[in-house]
């Protein structure tokens, strides 16, 4: 009522005539203080002679005047149609313009049909969507022809004199969620069977609040909803059964675009906000509300047929030749076309979102599931969501087709076939989720966000307990955390040591700290990285004495150059150790591992909203794959001779120990690398990749891979620029830190990379000559045969830089490695 009372008075100041049509049965929606003319209208006369008498009014009026309408939603009532609103609209919008009219409607919320709803939105040049919550009020611009803001389509909080943007991710879908959206409502379209599935779901939830039925009378539309929407895996089934109650079921429904399922990831996210709202009303308070939509995996489906895409992809599992195949199809997929339905549902969840920045996440099928972890092998797309509506749209059509394609990626494919799923189906569902932080000035990102295990593999110090856990931990964007990044590091946290770090020193903790930050750019609606003082200084309102300390040492060198700056350094362990976090996150992933009934893996962020609460989001959750126990094995001989030993090392060893004959060890000397033109670099790391396939049949075999820097690194100055697929059949890995001084000691804990390790049994070993605890004589393997050449004739020119051995029967070369005792020796084991 204030809105249209405002406009009222607008007009009597400005000396425009206002016309109130008045036709409704409700309270008049403007006051006698304000001037208008009153038309009475009665809509049950017909839609010809309703229609007819406003534009006669209109006509008689001529150019500039204004007007007011009851509520369009009553006409509904007098006309039995909920189309017939719609059709007026779209004669009378246009006609009203024409005469240079401003014109107030108004709908009221849930009466109207997705079609009714699409028409208006369509027809109109101004259109806000208007909400009440704990007596505040609040209005979020779905629609302004031809204006912009970087703030304009934000949902707004309104007061008597100031209407302001809401900024917090937790704050805007706490007040939207509680409410429906009428436009992928399934009520309004009972034509198919999801959709008579979900209402018929609607009406008996109704009836048992009513009284009129019984609990378990619930339980079998519930059992056919799971499998419809949410999961035909056993395993999930039982827990999704247990913690979603039936409304949680229909909401999934309202928020769903398209049929089929939602997918692993969205299953894992929604679970675990069920599993952790049921143990305890505390985390009800202290998570933050999704308000995530879901494309369906039949919109997947549907998008191969329509775009011819469907019949390479069936051959795809049938051929030898699949790769050449799916770089056919991706072609395809890049620029394939949406149904318009869908594509009017789309432009729908981004009015809903507003100017929020959202990510359009991978869901597939076999994502996430106990087994197949797919780690990063499918995209997800950060939209800084920032523009007009058409160019929003298009943005994030572009992201759903990359996440199409990549499930015919060469790196998906190749983990598909690893693991044995090549001709499983595997469709393409999509999570879209609004970005979880604020913006701070131009830029927009989490304060913190990272990865856990509930079981930690990475124990670089006795006294670590493996069940408690661990997380790896970010300033910013979580990409930093999940992804491989060669050129900074993270917070490693081991829950019951929090203070206890990988580092040996003060000196060793400042080199390894985070440095650069991954936020969106609002202004230049973009993805970046920033180093971390840049962001501290060009983000008002972020409360950064929690999580940095004053630099006074850096400042005081650049004082002494003549230069005064501020410079902030991050400090991860401030906020760690000063609040719950610790406490909450083991508390957090204890109680999903025991309804998983097995170690699992979540994605997580954290938002201060003040210096003592936060609200954390948890993004995802899935089985982790490693095994959970510390197995025995034989311990080395105590009489190596020194002059057998290859390399000692203190680690880090992340995975299970063993003690094993390396049957066959590939060796890229470092020495001889790092003389390599980058083209040349590559050209090993396909060479590698060749190696990695013709032992792929030999799954006996203990095979070591050892070289210089990184492995599976996007730099190759950084080391090795191999694929996962090309090393996969390797059964340990070793990092030479010889390339550069910098070696990370998490290196690759808690990464897309690291879960592929894990996720594949192998053993991870990192070796520093410079450390005084460690040795490697490289002298030794230059003695061996090197096999190269045989195994590759065309290789010849590469015979100094990758070496072949293979176990022979007078001299074998053991591996003993143990992760608890963070302790691992390459020796020679001589027969008598």
């Amino acid at each position: 009522m204030p809105y249209i009372h405002s406009f009222g008075s607008y007009t009597n100041q400005s000396d425009n005539p206002l016309i109130y049509f008045r036709f409704a049965d409700h309270e008049p929606l403007l006051p006698k203080s304000i001037k208008f003319e009153l038309i009475r209208l009665y809509p049950e006369e017909g839609f010809e002679s309703f229609i007819d008498k406003i534009f006669t009014v209109i006509e008689k009026y001529g150019y500039g005047a204004c007007y007011v309408f009851d509520s369009l939603s009553e006409l509904a009532v007098d006309w039995y149609s909920d189309r017939m609103v719609a059709n007026f609209f779209m004669l009378t919008c246009p006609y009203l313009f024409d005469y240079k009219t401003v014109t107030y409607f108004v709908l009221f919320r849930d009466r109207h049909s997705e079609y009714t709803i699409s028409k208006i939105h369509k027809t109109a040049q101004v259109i806000l969507d208007v909400y009440n919550k704990e007596n505040n009020q609040y209005i979020l611009p779905l629609k302004v022809w031809k204006r912009h803001s970087p703030t304009m389509y934000m949902l707004h909080c309104m007061s008597e004199n100031s209407c302001s943007p809401i900024l917090l991710s937790a704050e805007i879908s706490e007040i939207l969620t509680g409410y429906e959206q009428p436009w992928i409502d399934s009520s309004t379209k009972l034509q198919n069977i999801r959709a008579r599935t979900f209402y018929q779901a609607y009406r008996m939830l109704q009836d048992f609040k009513l009284g009129l039925s019984k609990f378990n009378d619930l339980e079998p539309i519930k059992e056919k909803i799971i499998r419809m929407a949410i999961t035909r895996d056993p395993k999930l089934f039982s827990n999704a059964k247990k913690f979603f109650k039936l409304k949680d079921l229909l909401d999934v429904g309202r928020r769903m675009i398209g049929t089929g399922l939602i997918g692993g990831k969205s299953v894992g996210m929604l679970l675990a906000q069920a599993i952790l709202k049921r143990s305890d009303k505390k985390w009800i308070e202290k998570l933050e509300q999704h308000d995530s939509f879901f494309i369906g995996s039949d919109v997947y489906y549907t998008y191969l047929v329509i775009n011819k895409c469907w019949w390479i992809r069936y051959k795809i599992k049938k051929s030898e030749n699949f790769l050449e195949l799916a770089s056919e199809a991706r072609d395809i997929l890049r620029n394939g076309t949406f149904p318009r339905d869908i594509l009017e549902q789309f432009q729908n969840i981004l009015n809903y979102f507003g100017q929020s920045p959202i990510i359009v996440r991978s869901s597939s099928l076999l994502e996430d599931a106990y087994g197949n972890a797919f780690s990063g092998k499918y995209e997800s797309v950060y939209l800084a969501n920032q523009g007009t509506p058409e160019e929003r749209l298009d943005a994030f059509l572009d992201a759903v087709r990359k996440v199409y394609e990549s499930t015919l990626s060469e790196e998906a494919l190749m983990y598909r076939q690893r693991r044995g799923l090549l001709e499983q189906d595997e469709q393409m569902a999509v999570l879209v989720q609004r970005v979880s932080g604020a913006p701070y000035g131009d830029l927009f990102y989490p304060q913190l966000a990272g990865v856990g295990y509930s079981f930690n593999p990475f124990i670089w110090n006795k006294n670590i307990d493996p069940e408690a856990g661990l997380i790896r931990l970010v300033f910013g964007l979580g990409t930093r955390a999940v992804e491989r990044h060669d050129d900074d590091y993270t917070r490693i946290i081991a829950l019951n040591m929090p203070e206890r770090r990988p580092e040996t020193d003060n000196d060793e903790k400042k080199k390894y700290n985070q440095r650069k930050v991954d936020v969106l750019n609002l202004k230049e609606n973009s993805f970046i990285s920033k180093y971390f003082d840049e962001i501290a200084l060009s983000s008002p309102k972020l409360p950064i004495d929690i999580f940095a300390t004053r630099d006074f040492e850096a400042e005081q060198r650049l004082r002494e150059r003549g230069r005064e700056k501020t410079i902030y350094s991050l400090d991860l362990d401030k906020v760690i150790m000063r609040s719950s976090i610790v406490k909450d996150m083991k508390e957090i992933m204890d109680i999903l591992e025991k309804v998983y009934n097995h170690p699992v893996d979540i994605e997580l962020t954290i938002n201060f909203t003040d210096h003592n609460n936060y609200k954390i989001y948890i993004l995802q959750c899935r089985p982790l794959q490693i095994r959970s126990g510390i197995e025995k094995f034989e311990e080395p001989p105590s009489d190596i001779k020194d002059e057998d030993v290859i390399f000692i090392t203190q680690g880090p060893i992340i995975g299970n120990g063993i003690a094993k004959t390396v049957s066959k060890l590939i060796y890229v000397a470092p020495e001889e690398y790092s003389k390599l033109a980058m083209q040349e670099r590559y050209a090993v790391a396909r060479l590698i990749g060749k190696l990695n396939q013709m032992y792929k049949s030999s799954d006996e075999d203990f095979i070591f891979l050892a070289g210089p820097g990184r492995w599976a690194t996007t730099s190759p100055s950084l080391g090795v620029p191999v694929s996962f697929h090309e090393i996969n059949t390797v059964s340990a890995i070793c990092e030479i830190a010889e390339m550069h001084d910098n070696l990370c000691p998490d290196v690759s804990l808690g990464t897309h990379f690291f879960n592929d390790l894990v996720e594949n049994d192998m053993l991870y070993i990192a070796i520093n000559p410079k450390d005084a605890d460690s040795l490697f004589n490289r002298d030794i393997l230059n003695k061996f045969e090197n096999k190269l050449v045989e195994l590759i004739p065309e290789a010849r020119k590469y015979e100094n830089i990758i070496k072949i051995i293979e176990e022979s029967g007078e001299t074998r070369i053991k591996l003993y490695a143990d992760p608890v005792k963070q302790e691992a020796i390459l020796y020679l084991e001589r027969s008598d």
